[in-house]
């Protein structure tokens, strides 16, 4: 039986094929290299789509895999590879530490500010938050903890240094009516204490303005105090949907706390006290055990909530929000005129009366019995 013949290759043969296999080798290896150097070089900061909403808001569940989250940014035209950015991702370890919660992210972003957002080993990311003006200091704690700035209750507390205050010219127990409302930039997790200096550095600066800016108007207010000015701008800030308004509206208070036309007299009547106090202390007054943001007969008629307007005359003990400077003004400057009542027509305005008979009037024609 014979063999079967064995195939040699000759030198020069087995040379060439060892030399074709060694540029392969070198071509793949370059290949890798400048994939590998476009992925961390080039990728990170390529721009991502662009689109028309002013945030993004990705909810990031404990146990997303990192997969899950690239096709919820795909969807949301945050990015537009999600495979290269999964590997991106898994290629410098953060695939294993995604944040919880709410991403927040503003398009465009490049894929390294998008890695920095959706993951804890970069270190801090900035935090664009807007206080509306309106917003008293519990919502606001809120919306820090959501933003994740600071937690809540720590917010809170801050609130309540009163040295801090100080510091800054309010003699108050809280910084209710001081921190001002406007579009901020903090970082993650920064410290409260230091939220709150910001607010009040702020307040500062725009309070100054506006002293500058209405002297006059401010040299009339004799016997007013700057807390005072704050607490009733406050309600005025609650109360006042349109911005034309504003003046008018705060008229209507300085009438009812300085005219004898007015009964009772000295009381603004104004809801939004009666709601503050149940938020801010709901153990006063025994109507507020049940408050659910509604406000009920019992919570007017509830002498022991001390923000009561209905049954206690003057101002309230403090602010009920944080008013702007168009607040702020209105108060200082008000419209003058003989109005004492208001009550909501639609679409944020109110339709003004000077007496109870024409209030009463307007009630039944808004619908407001």
């Amino acid at each position: 039986m014979e063999r079967p013949q064995r195939i040699s290759l000759d030198g020069g043969v087995r040379r060439s094929f060892a030399r074709l296999l060694s540029v392969l080798t070198l071509l793949a290896v370059m290949g890798v290299l400048l994939a590998l150097g476009w992925l961390f070089v080039m990728y990170p900061d390529s721009e991502g789509p662009r689109t028309d909403a002013d945030e993004i808001v990705i909810e990031v569940p404990e146990g997303m895999t990192l997969r899950e989250l690239a096709t919820e940014l795909k969807a949301a035209d945050v990015i537009v590879h999600p495979e290269v950015w999964i590997v991106y991702m898994r290629l410098r370890g953060l695939d294993r530490h995604l944040r919880q919660g709410k991403i927040r992210l503003r398009a465009p972003m490049t894929p390294e500010e998008v890695a920095r957002h959706a993951t804890t080993r970069l270190g801090r990311i900035q935090v664009r938050i807007t206080i509306p003006e309106g917003f008293n200091r519990f919502e606001i704690a809120a919306r820090l903890a959501e933003f994740g700035v600071c937690p809540a209750d720590e917010f809170l507390e801050a609130t309540e240094d009163t040295s801090l205050l100080a510091s800054y010219g309010v003699e108050a127990n809280d910084a209710e009516g001081y921190l001002f409302p406007d579009t901020y930039e903090f970082d993650d997790q920064t410290k409260p204490r230091r939220v709150v200096e910001r607010m009040l550095a702020n307040w500062t600066r725009r309070w100054e303005d506006v002293e500058r800016d209405h002297a006059a108007a401010l040299a009339k207010l004799q016997g007013w105090s700057t807390h005072e000015i704050v607490t009733l701008a406050s309600i005025v800030e609650k109360e006042a949907a349109v911005a034309a308004e504003r003046p008018r509206i705060a008229g209507v208070f300085r009438n009812r706390l300085r005219s004898r036309r007015f009964l009772p007299r000295r009381r603004l009547q104004a809801d939004p006290t009666v709601q503050y106090g149940c938020i801010a202390e709901p153990e006063a007054a025994p109507s507020c055990a049940q408050y659910n943001g509604e406000i009920t007969r019992a919570m007017l008629d509830d002498r022991d909530n001390p923000y009561n307007t209905y049954r206690h005359s003057g101002l309230p003990p403090g602010p009920i929000s944080n008013p702007g400077a168009a607040s702020l003004v209105a108060v200082i400057d008000p419209e003058v005129h003989d109005y004492y009542y208001f009550v909501a027509r639609g679409r944020g305005e109110h339709h003004f009366s000077k007496t109870l008979r024409q209030h009463n009037i307007a009630v039944r024609r808004n619908g407001q019995q």
